[in-house]
């Protein structure tokens, strides 16, 4: 089996990401969980949190591997020798954006390809802005996150 791209922000890692990150484990030999730098955003935590906070959640799942890059995902899979990408789908309106997405990826490199999962039922509401939200209002989010996430969203925004 191949081993396959994960890029995403994970900003934070969240339940839905981790059940994407699973099922992709069940069709390639390893994973190697992309933390994708968007200068166009702006993230809550730094990237070497991000890191941190992806190494502690997948710590049970010796088959993932955890990186980052700034720049255009081609190239960082070319240099790697990784041709296929997952992605995760939660509803119709994720699909346009990610087929755009994979359209463009395919063109800048022809070996290049995307697979996409669909998210359990249970997750297609759930994203990290919604995360990031509840937690900045003191909500719960312990149904959404890990417990290594939960803490630093507590630590983040001042509750306990």
């Amino acid at each position: 089996m191949e081993s396959a791209l994960y890029p995403g922000s994970f900003d934070p890692i969240t339940f839905g990401h981790l059940n994407i990150l699973d099922r992709a484990l069940d069709v390639f030999a390893e994973v190697t969980v992309l933390v994708a730098v968007n200068p166009q955003k702006k993230p809550l935590f730094s990237l070497d949190e991000c890191i941190e906070m992806i190494r502690d959640a997948t710590a049970g799942r010796p088959r993932v591997r955890v990186d980052h890059h700034e720049g255009l995902l081609v190239d960082y899979a070319r240099r790697h020798g990784i041709k296929l990408a997952v992605r995760g789908l939660r509803a119709v309106t994720d699909f346009e954006s990610e087929f755009a997405m994979a359209l463009t990826n395919r063109k800048l490199w022809p070996d290049f390809d995307t697979v996409f999962l669909m998210t359990r039922a249970e997750y297609m509401f759930l994203s990290s802005s919604v995360v990031r939200q509840v937690a900045q209002m003191g909500g719960d989010v312990s149904g959404f996150v890990p417990p290594c996430v939960e803490e630093r969203l507590r630590l983040r925004f001042g509750y306990r």
